[in-house]
Parts: C-alpha cells; structure tokens; sequence
C-alpha cells in the first residue's frame, strides 16, 4: 500500500527543496509514463495546429476519429481555407459545436495562407496572433511539431501543480512561468505529457488515486483522494480517453 512520508514537506519548503522535489517528480512520471506523448494523431505542423484548435470541449480520441476524413479532403491550409463550410460541418458534426469549430479552422487556414503562406509558424509570438490560437494551442504546436520547448498547461497540468505546490496560481501563464523556473527547459514539453497523462490517468479532479500513486512519497496532497490502494486502483484510468 501506498504511504505518504515527509519526503513532500508538509511545513515551510526552502526553494532548493521544492527544486529538488519538481525534478524528482518528473523523474518518477517519466518511469511511469516512458511513452507519454501528445494523443493527438498528426502527419505536419498543420494537421496538430488544426486538430488541437478542433480538440476544445471534447476529447483527442474524439479528435482523432474525425480528422483523418477532414484531412483526407483538406490536407493543406490552401485546401480547407477553399472548402465549402457545409461540407466541413458535415465533417465535423461529431465533435460538437461542428459550426463554430468550421468557421474557426476555415478561417484560421484563411490566415495561414494570407499571412503566412499557407505554412505554420515557428515562434510562439507569431502563432498567438491567429484566430483561435492561445499559448496552450501554440505550445502545443511548437513542442510537439517543431521541438521547441514549451509548457502546456491545460485543466489537468493546472491542478497538478497546484497539488504538488509547485504554484498557488490558476492563471495558465503564471502557471507556464513558475513551473517553467523549477524544471529544465529541455524538459518542458515532456513534462506537460507525462503531467497531463498522470492526471487523465489517476490524479483525477474529483477522486484522485493517492493509493495507487507512484508519488504518494512526494506529494503534499497525498490523501485528498482513497489512500487504500485496493480502493485507489479501481479510480485508474489505463485510456485511450473517450
């Protein structure tokens, strides 16, 4: 059974300790989770930019269903910036609000081409200028498409930090800041993987699975959750998630 020891610090924790605790975490997630990764299904930068933007107020696996149709007809930004809407829509009824997520990758390809030439771009600066596109989507992109390092902080990325205090924020870009101070840039993208992984997996928002969790030893909320680990195990969630 799992147990929580004083390995988390439960007084005042000095800044080289929480340091030490960030890394040590994410060294344990990256045993856990040695195949994290975006469960995105993507070919290019545009096909991850598209799929993430279409990936709001559903789930990747219900992403990951529709979008090979949509790409199969509209494989470049030229291509669905020309397409007609009813068909898009007709694409992409399976995701929800199918007419707001048309007119939003109709017209973000639109810009694509106009501004860009129909390539997506590379600085974090210039993606946040197109319709649609946050920090969290431009991360997304950046570290997964192009291998620059970036924090993505999402509910699940958000609620971890909190519960490991790595941050008291809740604004993602105080969030992305104060997290991103405590492990290596190198590291950043991974992290948001195996993080957001670790929380569609266990550390759910409702009913964390602290017993059945390898970080039981170094997290401060160690109990918010079943700390009986038969109990625990039955919250797990192996995925994909539907």
């Amino acid at each position: 059974m799992a147990s929580s020891t004083d390995d988390a610090g439960r007084g005042q924790e000095t800044r080289l300790a929480l340091v030490r605790r960030a890394r040590k975490i994410n060294r344990v997630l990256a045993e856990v989770y040695p195949d994290a990764k975006c469960e995105l299904n993507f070919a290019d930068p545009f096909q991850l930019l598209i799929a993430t933007v279409l990936s709001a107020q559903t789930t990747d696996v219900r992403v990951n269903q529709t979008t090979p149709a949509l790409f199969a007809k509209y494989p470049t930004a030229e291509q669905l910036a020309a397409a007609d809407p009813e068909d898009v829509e007709r694409i992409l009824k399976p995701l929800g609000f199918f007419r707001a997520k048309t007119r939003s990758v109709i017209g973000l390809s639109a810009e694509l081409c106009e501004r860009f030439g129909g390539a997506v771009p590379r600085t974090l600066d210039e993606l946040v200028t197109l319709p649609g596109v946050g920090r969290k989507t431009a991360n997304v992109v950046l570290g997964n498409a192009f291998d620059v390092p970036g924090i993505t902080v999402d509910t699940h990325f958000g609620r971890l930090a909190r519960r490991f205090r790595w941050t008291a924020e809740t604004d993602p870009v105080k969030v992305e800041h104060e997290v991103g101070e405590l492990i290596p840039r190198k590291e950043w993208t991974i992290l948001s993987h195996r993080l957001i992984w670790h929380g569609r997996r266990v550390c759910h928002a409702r009913r964390p699975a602290c017993g059945a969790c390898a970080l039981a030893r170094l997290c401060p909320s160690f109990g918010e959750g079943p700390t009986d680990e038969e109990t625990a195990r039955k919250l797990v969630k192996p995925g994909p998630f539907s």
